[in-house]
């Protein structure tokens, strides 16, 4: 039949009766005849809960032995998960990441793969047992454990689905697929039967938290298969896939992202190499940069603007402080009472007034922008974390009503 790579998150196998539901719905793929790998991630809030842990001890835990207590809460999940098969009598094993050769880089905590000795998959595939695989973990050139951060159990599922070149890779959530905004903050939002890799790249990285953005853009450069649908309702979701007819795609959904601060530096030499200066200083720190806005200031100076995430912020200003006795510039500011709210649609580019249409609906709901930033499929603006849900229902009304 077909092989299948299946992946649920920790919502969908948060209890036993949880894992018995999705314990039955790979027991059903199964027995349809297909091989079925299955990447699990931790139960429930089993990461937030390890993370309180370790502050008990330490609040400055290194990123290493973070790394290797985080990992057992995917062990925990395959080896639950793994019984629950064997008593319904289904053949299955459970392997962690070092065990099916996942490889990766040694930056612990946001480690990406480089390579996986599928060997050990195939082999227990060719034995019709049903692979359990944990998630968001893999081993470095060191023999250390490492994790993949945030939403990484997504990444691992499609790596493995892109080299075992899979049929279909199936994310299993606790919503019925991609909606056009959180069904949580906007009740009127609409499933989409359809979305394009580049949208679902953007909402992802903007803020949608139904799918982890880097599986996305893996998913795109080895054209995998990619379903988006739920563990609790017997549906079908959302395909990801190419886009078919970009000039016929407007807007496809609406994503809020509140885990972000704006940093803003006043009072800079107006001169060439500045902005070089700044970020090359964000990247020695090992720091993203998100919206960056430059406006010209006063006396031959300029202020630069830009977006940071909330974990960053301690490493921020600890960049700024070593950078601000190099350039002299007048101050610095971090606030961290921001949120991004985007829109997103293949084409809109050639569609004139998307984004009036959208500043229009701030205006009217009386919300203040104060950045944007755009791209050929992508309209953001910065605006009060106090606004957000309410930017993204006044945005929906406008676009969907």
């Amino acid at each position: 039949m077909a092989l299948i790579v299946m992946k649920f998150g920790g919502s969908s196998v948060a209890d036993a009766q949880k894992i018995t539901r999705v314990a039955g719905i790979i027991t059903d793929s199964w027995s349809e005849g297909n091989d079925v790998v299955v990447v699990l991630s931790a139960q429930g809030d089993t990461t937030d809960e390890l993370l309180e842990k370790a502050a008990e001890i330490t609040p400055d835990a290194s990123k290493r032995e973070l790394d290797m207590l985080l990992s057992t809460g995917e062990q925990i999940s395959i080896a639950l998960m793994a019984m629950a098969l064997e008593k319904m009598g289904i053949p299955v094993i459970s392997l962690l990441g070092w065990q099916i050769g996942l490889q990766t880089n040694s930056v612990y905590g946001k480690a990406r793969i480089k390579s996986i000795k599928t060997e050990r998959i195939q082999n227990e595939l060719d034995k019709r047992r049903v692979v359990i695989v944990a998630g968001f973990q893999g081993i470095n050139k060191y023999d250390d454990i490492t994790t993949l951060g945030r939403g990484g159990s997504d990444t691992t599922a499609v790596a493995i689905a892109a080299k075992l070149n899979a049929d279909l890779c199936k994310i299993y959530t606790d919503v019925e697929g991609v909606y056009t905004a959180d069904p949580r903050i906007v009740p009127d939002a609409h499933k989409l039967n359809v979305i394009t890799y580049d949208e679902m790249l953007e909402l992802a990285s903007l803020g949608a938290q139904v799918l982890n953005n880097r599986s996305v853009e893996m998913a795109k450069r080895y054209n995998v298969n990619l379903e988006v649908l739920s563990s609790y309702v017997r549906k079908p979701g959302t395909i990801v896939k190419e886009a078919a007819n970009m000039e016929e795609t407007k807007i496809s959904g609406i994503a809020k992202d509140s885990n972000i601060a704006r940093v803003a530096l006043v009072g800079l030499k107006d001169e060439p190499g500045t902005a070089f200066k700044v970020f090359r200083q964000m990247a020695k720190y090992n720091i993203d940069i998100d919206i960056i806005l430059q406006s010209i200031g006063r006396d031959n100076t300029k202020d630069i603007s830009f977006t940071v995430a909330k974990p960053d912020v301690l490493r921020t200003k600890t960049a700024l402080e070593e950078l601000h006795s190099l350039l002299k510039f007048e101050s610095y500011s971090i606030d961290d009472s921001v949120c991004k709210v985007s829109i997103v649609g293949a084409g809109m580019i050639n569609s004139p007034g998307i984004a009036a249409t959208m500043f229009e609906a701030l205006y009217d709901a009386r919300i203040n922008i104060h950045m944007i930033s755009t791209s050929e499929i992508k309209v953001s603006v910065l605006i009060d974390q106090k606004h957000g849900e309410r930017a993204m229902k006044a945005i929906h009304e406008k676009f969907f009503s």
